[in-house]
């Protein structure tokens, strides 16, 4: 059976109630029910992570490297300027997918830098 990491940056934990209008009324506990069950319905096992710090992040995907075949990362603001989160991304050497829940680059200039892109097989935004 597949593995995949699920990664949460900073505040995600707040889903449902950090800024509604922005990221809606899910919570980060009813996305992962969601996704859970799709990825059973596939024959994927689905490991769930989130953390406000970079560095326990790094340290989990860090210690996930040989664990599992994939990782997702929303890591949030970290997206926008986090090198070191860039490189460990770089250094686990399995594939990973940057998503964001919203359409970042209509969100303001800042946000359209997407550090971590680059070491990612691929961004999902929106």
């Amino acid at each position: 059976m597949s593995r995949v990491l699920v990664v949460y940056g900073p505040n995600l934990n707040l889903l449902g109630e950090r800024e509604p209008h922005i990221y809606g009324h899910d919570t980060m506990e009813a996305i992962n029910a969601r996704l859970q069950d799709l990825a059973r319905a596939e024959g994927v096992e689905v490991e769930f992570y989130q953390s406000n710090s970079e560095g326990a992040i790094i340290d989990r995907l860090q210690q996930s490297r040989k664990k599992v075949e994939a990782v997702v990362v929303n890591a949030g603001a970290l997206s926008h300027y986090s090198y070191a989160l860039r490189d460990a991304i770089a250094a686990i050497a399995i594939p990973v997918i940057e998503i964001h829940m919203t359409n970042v680059v209509a969100r303001g200039e800042f946000r359209t830098n997407l550090v971590l892109a680059p070491a990612c097989k691929g961004v999902i935004y929106g």
